[in-house]
C-alpha cells in the first residue's frame, strides 16, 4: 500500500470519526479547579463509571479546563420514582440497604434480562400482570412520599452506577414465598434483605 492511500484511509477515518454523533449523551462539562469525578457524577446525575468510561479516563486526576463529555442522565422524575419504591421497600433498614435497593434497580436496567428503562423495570410484571416484580407496586406504597434519606441514597447508587456487585434481586429470608429466590448466588446481606444475582 503506498504512502499516499494510507493517508487518504487515515483522512478519510478522521472525518468519519468527527462527524459521528455519539447517541446518549446529553452535554458537555468543563472543569473547574477543585472539581472531581465523584462531584461532577453526583451533580450531573451520572455515575462515576460512566464518566471515566465515556471520557477514556484511567484514573481520577481532572485538570481545570479539561472539557468532560456527560453521559445522558437520569430524570428527575425517574429519581423520584426510584426513591419512591426505595422508600417503601427498605423503611427502617440499615442506609447501606437503602443505597442496595437503589442499585438493584439500576441493575436490572443494564442487564439483558430485564427492561431497559427505571420506569418499565419498577412497573414490571409477571404471569400476564398478576405478579408485580415490587410489592409496593401492588399495594400502593411506592406511591407514598419518599424521605430524604431515600432520595439521596438513589443519588449514591447513581454515582456508584456499575461498581457494585452486581445484585438483581434482593429479598428478606423471613417473609420471601417464592422458593426460587433461595437459589440464587448471594452478593450481600444488609440488615433484614439479602441481595443476590
Amino acid at each position: 500500500m503506498n504512502k499516499k492511500r494510507i493517508h487518504l484511509i487515515i483522512v478519510s477515518l478522521i472525518i468519519a470519526v468527527s462527524v459521528t454523533i455519539m447517541p446518549g449523551f446529553a452535554n458537555a462539562y468543563t472543569v473547574k479547579k477543585g472539581d472531581s469525578f465523584w462531584e461532577i457524577a453526583k451533580q450531573q446525575g451520572v455515575s462515576v463509571h460512566q464518566l471515566l468510561q465515556t471520557n477514556n479516563y484511567s484514573s481520577s486526576l481532572l485538570y481545570p479546563g479539561a472539557k468532560l463529555t456527560i453521559p445522558a442522565t437520569i430524570s428527575k422524575s425517574e429519581k423520584e420514582l426510584m426513591a419512591r419504591l426505595v422508600h417503601a421497600e427498605a423503611k427502617g433498614e440499615p442506609y447501606a440497604g437503602k443505597v442496595a435497593v437503589a442499585t438493584v434497580i439500576l441493575n436490572r436496567v443494564d442487564h439483558n434480562d430485564f427492561p431497559d428503562s427505571i420506569n418499565a423495570v419498577i412497573h414490571e410484571t409477571y404471569s400476564n400482570g398478576a405478579i408485580h416484580a415490587f410489592s409496593p407496586v401492588a399495594n400502593g406504597e411506592i406511591n407514598k412520599r419518599a424521605d430524604a434519606e431515600a432520595k439521596k441514597a438513589v443519588e449514591e447508587a447513581i454515582a456508584f452506577r456499575g461498581q457494585g456487585q452486581g445484585s438483581i434481586y434482593f429479598y428478606n429470608p423471613n417473609t420471601a414465598v417464592s422458593d426460587w429466590i433461595f437459589d440464587t448466588k448471594t452478593t450481600i446481606k444488609i440488615g433484614n434483605h439479602v441481595f443476590a444475582k
